[in-house]
């Protein structure tokens, strides 16, 4: 049976060691794993129950960036890739996919554990289970973009976008402080709140291009996030 006071967390891997010492890891530190041991298991395996998704890439059946997909269809739980493959091409096709993080085998368990608090930390500020301060705006307009800052509700044209929290702390940031140009070094470490390094790049321009397909009636000609050539991105 579930204990309702611990967070979830799915661990698909096909490597069973690397499963096991997640496993043993994750629980020490007070968290539920449920395990599998493909990419199909971990989409079966998917429901409103699981609170973060950690997926290898290469896995039986169905690939990781596959399983990514289908889980990011049906939830906007955080996902980590936990994978020996981290070329940029690899990280631009998980991003691409829904992932919020990569995390790259060998792995250390201090910086597991971090990027898993991290990530869960930010997806229930998103998900409004963390108090706004006082001086806050509680709704930001902008176009026909309305946002309520309590619920986290996003209404585009009147309707309700679904936008995963790393999108989300992406928008927030460029509408409150319209006008200001945000290097891709800017948004990397104001939302993933870690040094900025070169590939990074690769990293925010997806998150921005995902951003814009949800947001843009025609992507290509941007009338929301602009991008200023050589400098990076405002909302003007």
């Amino acid at each position: 049976m579930r204990d309702e006071g611990k967070k979830r967390i799915l661990v698909a891997d096909d490597n069973q060691e690397i499963v096991d010492i997640v496993d043993i890891l994750l629980t020490g530190e007070g968290y539920e794993v449920v395990k599998a041991s493909n990419g199909q298991e971990a989409v079966d395996l998917a429901d409103d129950s699981i609170d973060l998704y950690i997926l290898d890439v290469v896995m039986p059946v169905k690939s990781g960036f596959h399983a990514c997909a289908q889980i990011r269809e049906r939830t906007m739980a955080p996902i980590l890739f936990l994978t020996a493959k981290t070329h940029d091409s690899d990280k631009t096709i998980g991003f691409s996919a829904g992932a919020d993080d990569y995390l790259a085998k060998p792995f250390s368990y201090a910086e597991l554990v971090f990027r898993v608090k991290s990530l869960l930390r930010r997806y229930y500020v998103y998900q409004g289970k963390a108090v706004n301060s006082p001086e806050t705006e509680t709704l930001l307009t902008y176009r026909e973009l309305s946002i309520n800052l309590d619920s986290q509700e996003v209404l585009l044209r009147g309707r309700p976008i679904s936008l995963t929290d790393i999108e989300y702390r992406l928008l927030i940031l460029m509408l409150q402080h319209r006008h200001k140009v945000f290097s891709a070094e800017n948004l990397y470490e104001s939302i993933w709140e870690e040094p900025y390094f070169y590939s990074a790049n690769n990293t925010i321009m997806v998150h921005i291009r995902n951003l814009r397909k949800k947001l843009e009636q025609d992507p290509k000609n941007p009338q929301y996030i602009k991008t200023i050539w050589g400098k990076g991105y405002c909302i003007d």
